[in-house]
C-alpha cells in the first residue's frame, strides 16, 4: 500500500515518524475522514473539496502553515487511490507537527500525510444500542469545536470505552449544560412524524454527513429543527440515527436500555440510509455535484 507523505508516494512500511513528535505527544494533529465509492463512472470521492476546506481550517486553528495548496491535496488524494488500485475506500489525510518537544509548536516542522484503504461498516449492527456517557463533551470555550483536532478524540475514546465496558455498542455524550451533543465520532438525529431534530452546533463537530443529511431531509419535505435536546425528550421520539463519514447512516434502537420506536431501523432512517447509499454512488443526478470522480 502506498502512503502520500510530504509530497511523495512511498511504501506504507517506510512511512514512519520520529518518537519525539509533537503531535504524538500533545495531540496537535488535524485530520479528516473521507470516503470514496464505486460508481458506474468509476470511483468517486464524496465531498472531497469540503473535507479539504475543513482540514485547512483546522490546521489554521492550531497555527499550522500548510506547505501545500488545496489543489495539491485534491490531486494527491486521487492519485493515491489510483496507485493503490482501490474502488471503494476510506481516506485519512492528516497534518501533524514533527520533531519538537515542549507544548508550544513554534518552530516545529509541519508534515502532511494521506492514507487510503478498504474499510467497511464502522458499526456492525443495522440498529445499535447506545449509553448516555458519564463523560461530557468538551466545553465549546475550551477549544474550537468546528475544527477536527486529534487531541479532541481522547474525550471520545474514554466515552466509547465506557460504553463498550457497559455492554453497549456506542456512547452518547451530553454537553456541559446537560443537552444531547453527539456520539464519540457521529452526529445524531431524532424523528417525530415529519419533523427531524438534531442538536445545535454549539458543542458538536458539525459533520459534513450531517450537513448532507439535513439537505436530503429537506428535499424530502421534512422539517429539520436544530435545537437543544434534553435526555428526557428521548421518550417522545419515534426514531433516532447516527450520521458520519465512517458510520454513514446507522439507526439507534436503544438508548440506556430504553427502546426507540420498535428497537430496529425505522422507516425514516431506512429511507435516508438507502438514499444516501444511492447518492454517494452517483445514482441520483441531483447530488452528483458532491462527487469528485477519479479517472482510472
Amino acid at each position: 500500500m502506498f502512503i502520500w507523505l510530504n509530497g511523495k508516494f512511498i511504501d506504507s512500511s517506510k512511512a514512519t515518524v520520529p518518537i519525539l513528535n509533537h503531535s504524538l505527544h500533545y495531540g496537535s494533529a488535524v485530520f479528516e475522514g473521507i470516503r470514496c465509492y464505486d460508481t458506474a463512472d468509476g470511483p468517486a470521492i464524496f465531498r472531497l473539496k469540503d473535507h479539504i476546506d475543513r482540514l485547512f481550517y483546522s490546521a489554521k486553528t492550531i497555527g499550522m502553515e500548510v506547505p501545500y495548496s488545496k489543489g495539491d491535496i485534491l490531486e494527491a488524494t486521487k492519485v493515491l487511490i489510483k496507485k493503490n488500485k482501490l474502488k471503494e475506500c476510506y481516506i485519512r489525510p492528516i497534518i501533524f507537527y514533527g520533531e519538537k518537544m515542549g507544548l508550544l509548536p513554534v518552530g516545529a516542522p509541519v508534515h502532511f500525510a494521506i492514507a487510503a484503504w478498504s474499510w467497511g461498516k464502522y458499526l456492525e449492527k443495522d440498529s445499535v444500542s447506545i449509553k448516555i456517557s458519564p463523560y461530557v463533551r468538551i466545553h465549546p470555550q475550551s477549544s474550537v469545536m468546528g475544527a477536527k483536532i486529534s487531541g479532541h478524540y481522547s474525550n471520545s475514546i474514554i466515552a466509547a470505552l465506557d460504553a463498550k465496558k457497559s455492554g453497549f455498542d456506542e456512547a452518547l455524550l451530553l454537553d456541559y449544560k446537560g443537552n444531547i451533543a453527539e456520539g464519540p465520532g457521529e452526529n445524531i438525529f431524532f424523528v417525530k412524524g415529519k419533523k427531524v431534530f438534531t442538536p445545535k452546533r454549539d458543542s458538536i463537530l458539525p459533520g459534513l454527513t450531517r450537513d448532507s443529511v439535513i439537505r436530503i431531509l429537506k428535499d424530502k419535505k421534512f422539517a429539520v429543527v436544530e435545537k437543544n435536546i434534553r435526555p428526557a425528550e428521548i421518550k417522545n421520539f419515534e426514531e433516532a440515527f447516527f450520521t458520519g463519514t465512517a458510520v454513514e447512516i446507522n439507526a439507534i434502537g436503544k438508548i440506556d436500555n430504553k427502546l426507540i420506536g420498535k428497537g430496529n431501523i425505522g422507516t425514516v432512517a431506512k429511507d435516508i440510509k438507502e438514499s444516501y447509499a444511492d447518492i454517494v454512488r452517483g445514482k441520483i443526478p441531483k447530488y452528483r455535484k458532491w462527487l469528485d470522480f477519479i479517472n482510472v
